[in-house]
């Protein structure tokens, strides 16, 4: 193997793992503990079973509030625009999920100034169209997240072992990407040596009398 097929290899290992991160996707549960007068993100994601295939995904937000019996349109976003449905949230409620992007896995959504009224229940909709070459597929998921706004921050166990589990979660990946890298370099390392043996043995084959 030539100095610079040696170089690029590298640098082609390193750009394959930068996609693959990027398109790396870890369903971690929400917080459930708000604190009052501060902001609060509601997490909501719903990862792709099929990754290699292409998709695009709205999603929308119910709300029931402690004490009532139904819910209420709270936020819906598609097309790469949010739109903030019920008025106890106007100007309180921004995106914070996936960007630049109708591939969404990640439907999370930012409250600011949280209020005490915003206890209640939280409902995050994704619907997903997979778009395969000659058919188009629906799925649907939804996720239920009850919140309690408090006027002081208390870490629970839940709220602990969920963040550990995420940590675990990305550091598995992690290691799994190494291991696919290891083994595509000997791989592709293995095949190119085995191409400059059979050109020097045509070389050398071309010189004998």
């Amino acid at each position: 193997m030539s100095a610079d097929q040696q170089l690029l290899l590298p640098l082609a290992l390193l750009a394959l793992q930068a996609s693959l991160c990027r398109g790396a996707c870890v369903e971690v549960d929400s917080d459930t503990e708000a604190v009052v007068n501060e902001g609060f993100k509601l997490s909501c994601i719903s990862c792709k079973k099929r990754g290699e295939v292409p998709a695009e995904a709205s999603v929308n937000w119910t709300f029931r509030a402690r004490g009532e019996n139904e819910s209420t349109p709270l936020y819906s976003y598609q097309n790469l625009a949010g739109d903030t449905i019920d008025p106890r949230f106007y100007e309180r409620l921004h995106w914070n999920g996936s960007k630049n992007t109708r591939d969404l896995q990640d439907g999370s959504i930012y409250i600011l100034n949280v209020t005490y009224n915003d206890t209640g229940t939280y409902q995050c909709t994704f619907n997903r169209i997979l778009l395969y070459p000659n058919y188009r597929s629906g799925t649907n998921t939804t996720k239920n997240i009850t919140i309690h706004v408090v006027p002081q921050l208390t870490r629970g166990l839940a709220s602990i072992l969920s963040e550990v589990m995420m940590y675990v979660s990305i550091i598995g990946l992690q290691l799994w990407l190494l291991v696919e890298m290891i083994y595509c370099y000997r791989k592709i390392s293995a095949a190119g040596e085995e191409a400059l043996r059979e050109s020097a043995s045509r070389k050398n084959s071309r010189w004998l009398p």
